[in-house]
């Protein structure tokens, strides 16, 4: 359950950006997330369509990209 909080971050800087440029709406967010990461891509998108209902936002997909590890 930790995407919650995680994906709250995600929306406030979003909603940041699309004020900041003056969009009306939001279709596509594209992030990199590390491939270890134990982030589900579902939970996310789960919960930023909860999050961003009533905002720009509202109805965008995640397009999340895995990164492969480094060491």
């Amino acid at each position: 359950m930790h995407e919650l909080p995680i994906t709250e971050s995600i929306l406030k800087v979003v909603l940041k950006h699309a004020e900041r440029n003056g969009a009306e709406k939001v279709i596509t967010i594209r992030m990199s997330v590390g491939q270890l990461s134990e982030l589900e891509d579902d939970w996310l998108q789960h919960y930023f369509d909860y999050l961003s209902k009533g905002t720009v936002a509202e109805g965008a997909k995640l397009a999340i990209e895995r990164l492969p590890a480094k060491i």
